[in-house]
């Protein structure tokens, strides 16, 4: 009701728009969540028995469903793509299944075999599973098979490899080329056009005039062709070749797609972002730093659908610049060089495609020209970059030489983004939209790109902080007989670990114990000002002059240095080595005193609650500061 009294227009409602499985049809309609274009997927087409054909449609429908898990356009091409390859293995076995009931788990398990070939197996198992999951009245032992584990990799698959630092370098050198050529290019003409629109300069070859149709359209004139109905021809009075191509009149104005496919390797370079990520970047931002002087820093809000509840995520563009970009020469760098701070970057693109935006009404980031429509009947005209093919392209315009010869005999540096995703992340061994856990068993664990000079690294730092736990030495540690001689004679054990003896009797009471270690002066810290309580980690204990290490300190310490043993395969190398590696050598080193039948029984007696403290303390949930 407005208020005046009259009742609020409503949007018309029209009929709904048919989605998921159509009536008296085999096919099913989808949405991707970006983009409101109609994906049909047509079940008739696979090579199996109807019922299995319905059983998989009405699978893949549900699949399909909003808020089911697929939303991007690519992951269903993707779950269909495996269903059709699934259908094709079953047309190969002796008895075909005629239902999804007659599945069996032979099934699954002659489909692995069938695809072994294939490097992304696992996933495409996985795929296979998950649609199957969504059918009905599978058999239990199917349902029991489908929700088996999937083999992690496949035997024999080429390993993922990064990028040299050189190449790396090659990479981010002709990216920044192609986008400080296209905002010179840009700019100048946009400075033209002002000019003439203000009627400053005239127009003698209509170059001006083309100038502004391409400013305001995106593209040349043109007009409907007599001969050939659907079609439009670019106007005669552009066609005389006075002014070049198509693609060169419109990127006076706006990116190329092979320069659009530049902007995106320089982010990708400089954020080790997922490239779906990048490329569906939005043009709105929050600036974090209010504009106020300080670092600028542009807060985007990004989206990568397959990670479920987590897909939408923050991403920060700083005016900081990354270590790995900046050149030989640092003070080469200058207030200006926007291209080597990933907010410089996001900056200049930002304003390089607000043209195209304007034209396009797209709220993307990523906007280019392209000549001519994509191979999945994208239309050609300002889009965002689509595909590996881009990528190639971009990559065999500037022909970057690379380190090694390949298999075929050539030096040409191939551009993909997965390579430079991978680069980044061991660059800068710090996950990226992921886990730790992903970061080393995803991404480190399968690159051999740099292995030998990493294993290097890891081994410097290793070294470092071993014999720093050499230098520092460990905790006093007061043994078992000598605790057993405590009782007839305190005032001597008192002396040896420097303690009185009523501090000797506390230390065995447990009164005076943190985590792994009693504390006999915890006004006196090195850690922290004389005749203040001690506020340091726990961790620092280790060798604290104030601690002493007791026998039924042992199941802790165990328990601790076990846990930091199982962090190495929950974080990257290098990560580990920094935080963990001088407590793992001096907790080590505190455990070779003591009989290893003794830290055999250790471990076996600690409790649960041994085991939830140190959990926390790992977790550094105990730290007073």
């Amino acid at each position: 009701m407005s208020r005046r009294g009259r009742s609020a227009a409503l949007p018309k409602t029209g009929a709904p728009t048919d989605r998921g499985l159509l009536p008296g049809t085999l096919i099913v309609r989808c949405f991707a969540q970006k983009g409101s274009a109609v994906h049909d997927f047509d079940f008739s087409q696979l090579a199996a028995a109807p019922d299995i054909q319905r059983g998989l449609a009405i699978a893949f429908a549900h699949r399909t469903a909003p808020g089911a898990g697929l939303n991007a356009l690519e992951s269903m091409r993707s779950s269909f793509r495996v269903a059709r390859q699934f259908t094709q293995y079953l047309a190969t076995v002796s008895c075909p299944p005629v239902t999804l009931s007659d599945v069996t788990g032979d099934h699954i398990d002659g489909f692995q075999a069938y695809r072994k070939h294939a490097p992304h197996m696992p996933m495409e198992l996985g795929t296979l599973k998950t649609l199957l999951l969504r059918a009905a009245d599978l058999p239990e032992a199917l349902t029991a098979k489908l929700h088996e584990a999937n083999p992690r990799y496949v035997s024999g698959a080429d390993p993922k490899t990064s990028y040299s630092r050189a190449e790396f370098k090659r990479i981010s050198d002709a990216a920044r080329a192609d986008l400080r050529t296209a905002a010179a290019r840009i700019r100048a003409n946009r400075a033209l056009l002002g000019r003439y629109r203000a009627g400053e300069v005239a127009d003698p070859d209509r170059r001006l005039e083309l100038l502004d149709f391409v400013d305001r359209h995106g593209d040349v004139p043109r007009n409907d062709s007599k001969s050939n109905p659907g079609t439009h021809n670019i106007e005669s009075w552009v066609q005389r070749g006075r002014f070049g191509g198509v693609m060169e009149i419109v990127s006076w104005l706006h990116l190329t797609s092979l320069e659009a496919t530049a902007a995106a390797t320089l982010l990708a370079v400089m954020t080790g972002e997922n490239i779906s990520v990048i490329l569906d970047a939005p043009a709105a931002h929050h600036r974090a730093d209010g504009h106020a002087g300080g670092a600028a820093t542009a807060i985007l809000d990004t989206c990568k659908p397959r990670r479920g509840k987590r897909a939408y995520m923050n991403l920060a563009l700083t005016e900081v610049p990354d270590w790995i970009s900046i050149p030989e020469r640092p003070e080469q760098l200058s207030f200006r060089d926007e291209l080597h701070t990933p907010f410089g970057a996001y900056a200049l693109i930002h304003e390089l495609t607000a043209g195209s935006r304007e034209v396009t009404g797209s709220d993307r980031l990523l906007i280019g020209y392209h000549p001519a429509g994509g191979h999945r009947g994208w239309p050609r005209g300002l889009r965002i970059p689509r595909g590996p093919y881009c990528f190639r392209a971009w990559a065999a315009l500037h022909n970057l030489p690379s380190d090694q010869v390949d298999a075929s005999g050539s030096r040409r540096l191939d551009v993909l983004p997965g390579r430079i995703r991978l680069t980044y992340l061991e660059l800068h061994q710090k996950p990226v939209a992921h886990t730790e856990t992903t970061l080393v068993n995803d991404y480190l664990g399968r690159n051999r790109g740099n292995f030998a000079a990493y294993r290097e690294v890891v081994a410097a730092a290793l070294g470092e902080q071993v014999d720093k736990a050499r230098a520092r030495g460990v905790m006093d540690v007061v043994s078992k007989a000598e605790v057993e001689r405590a009782s007839t004679d305190a005032e001597a054990i008192a002396a040896k670990h420097q303690v009185d003896a009523a501090t000797l009797q506390r230390m065995l009471d447990g009164e005076l114990d943190t985590v792994m270690n009693a504390c006999v002066d915890n006004g006196n810290s090195p850690h922290g000002p004389a005749g203040q309580p001690c506020r340091a980690s726990f961790m620092t204990c280790l060798d604290c002059p104030c601690a002493r290490a007791l026998p039924h300190h042992l199941p802790i310490q165990v328990l601790v240095h076990d846990r930091l043993e199982a962090g190495k395969a929950q974080m990257s190398p290098v990560t580990w080595a920094h935080r963990f590696a001088l407590p793992h050598a001096q907790l080590t080193d505190l455990l070779s005193r003591h009989d290893p039948i003794d830290v055999a029984d250790a471990r076996a007696v600690a409790t649960d609650t041994d085991r939830a403290l140190v959990t926390r303390f790992v977790n550094r949930e105990l730290d007073l500061r």
